[in-house]
């Protein structure tokens, strides 16, 4: 993610069922109607009892306790909607494969505001409940057994709901200016428009086919796999089969003007632009060249499609949705490369828990430097000024870059965490600086990592014991001591 310019000074100084039996009617995406009957909560358990246990709600996340779920773990999801620009009223079937990593007589889905209309699970109907604001309890007709795999159908609907961050500002599911809509935001996005374990912890597939007006068209991550047009409506299909967090999903319903091409490997770039956001296609016909120097310095581009999202909305965020990042009206080529850096650190290698942002943010920051330094920037000199710059400055240092505190991911890692990683750098030498990243890449792939894990992973490959360092500059509130605030040749 990429903070608005005019949010970065404001970061500098500083989230069993009760059922009703009946007939529903169910607008699906196809815009047919079909009548389900709402499945009734099973019967009391006679002896012998069920064997089984409630799926928990929070995946265990200190920050975040009530985001994501126990007791399954998600393989994919296949999401189909309905939306209409006119009424703001999007229509759903989420369709989650997923293993069950307990005996469950329930479990949870993640999901904000829509209503839910009938859940079924291995094809027969189940009972379902909503509890607080975004906790859907599912309980299917039989128990599922530890290491089964099960598929569960959520249908829903409504309009949907944006979420207030007190620091990046709107999140999830936004309006934008042109008529159209778009989901983006972190930590929260997915669950206002699909029903989802809402972890970064539980990766999976992705697929999307989006049924929106003829005239208006709707982008998503991955694959493009084409569109079908009947009724006066086109269904969009994209595909995603890499895992990828909730978070970096996203889907964007506007009069885009599409263009394509491919990598020199082959890999397909899609690039769409909002109206009034035809300036961006500057910065989208650069992308090859962003990704084949990203490429150079982290290893391969880790995904089959590539591409961007440029609106016209100024809004305070650009995002790295996966393979194909969401920019701001104000986003620029900088940008475009913090973004696609996140392909790397934050996508194909995601946090374990929130705590650890800045293997997203402080790495992403870090390569407008690399880009900067390939175009003849002398790094050191920038961080010798930076330094003075800010030595004074109580608030600077105070803000931590690993564990600091809920409300705090964001306040320190665009930044503090560009000299950080530039003296870690020069701590361990150019040599074990590029292996380090290359291998923690290629070692991670596809998983979620913490941020000690990766204090011994460069520790080990650098031959180094850091622990003071990394103490000094990641884990501290104060600014580091001359030994490591000055490593290698900084100091000039």
């Amino acid at each position: 993610m990429a903070i608005s310019p005019r949010a970065r000074p404001y970061l500098l100084i500083t989230a069993v069922a009760l059922l009703v039996a009946g007939l529903l009617v169910v607008r699906l995406p196809d815009g047919s109607d079909t009548a389900r009957e709402t499945p009734e909560a099973p019967a009391p358990a006679s002896t012998p009892a069920v064997v089984g246990q409630r799926g928990g709600a929070g995946a265990g996340d200190p920050y975040y306790p009530e985001d994501g779920n126990t007791g399954y773990d998600v393989a994919g999801y296949d999401v189909s909607i309905g939306y209409d620009p006119a009424t703001g009223h999007l229509d759903g079937v989420a369709r989650v494969t997923a293993r069950a990593t307990a005996d469950l007589v329930s479990f949870n889905l993640d999901l904000r505001g829509l209503e839910v209309s009938s859940v079924e699970v291995g094809g027969e109907g189940a009972g379902f409940a909503r509890e607080g604001e975004q906790e859907l309890v599912i309980t299917p007709a039989a128990p599922l057994a530890s290491g089964s795999e099960f598929t569960a159908v959520v249908a829903y609907s409504g309009e949907p709901q944006s979420l207030q961050d007190p620091v990046l500002g709107t999140n999830g599911w936004q309006r934008s200016q042109s008529g159209g809509a778009f989901a983006a935001g972190e930590p929260h996005s997915a669950t206002t428009w699909y029903p989802a374990n809402d972890t970064p912890r539980d990766k999976a597939s992705f697929a999307l086919s989006a049924r929106v007006p003829d005239g208006w068209a709707a982008v998503s991550i991955g694959l493009e796999r084409g569109s079908t047009s009947e009724g006066g409506w086109t269904t969009f299909r994209w595909e995603h089969p890499e895992p990828v967090a909730t978070y970096l999903t996203t889907v964007a319903v506007d009069r885009w003007e599409f263009e394509r091409g491919a990598l020199p490997d082959g890999t397909p770039v899609v690039n769409a632009y909002a109206p009034g956001a035809e300036a961006a296609r500057a910065h989208g016909q650069e992308l090859p060249s962003v990704l084949a120097f990203l490429a150079d310095r982290f290893g391969p581009y880790p995904f089959d499609a590539a591409g961007g999202i440029y609106l016209s909305d100024r809004i305070g965020f650009s995002l790295e949705t996966q393979t194909r990042p969401i920019y701001a009206a104000w986003a620029d080529l900088e940008t475009v490369v913090h973004e696609n850096a996140h392909q790397w650190f934050g996508d194909a290698v995601t946090i374990r828990s929130w705590a650890d942002i800045c293997l997203n943010e402080c790495f992403a920051s870090y390569s407008t430097w690399l880009w900067a330094e390939s175009l003849g920037a002398d790094l050191d000199a920038d961080y010798r000024a930076e330094v003075e710059k800010w030595r004074g400055s109580t608030g600077y240092w105070s803000r931590k870059l690993y564990d600091m505190g809920r409300g705090n991911e964001f306040r320190g890692v665009y930044d503090k965490g560009q000299l950080a990683v530039h003296a870690l750098r020069a701590r361990i030498g150019d040599e074990a600086f590029d292996r380090a990243l290359k291998t923690w890449i290629s070692e991670h792939l596809d998983a979620n990592a913490s941020w000690p894990e990766f204090e011994a992973h460069v520790q080990r490959v650098s031959g180094q014991d850091l622990s003071a360092f990394f103490q000094a500059w990641f884990r501290g509130d104060a600014i580091p001591a001359d030994e490591h605030l000055w490593p290698g040749g900084l100091r000039g």
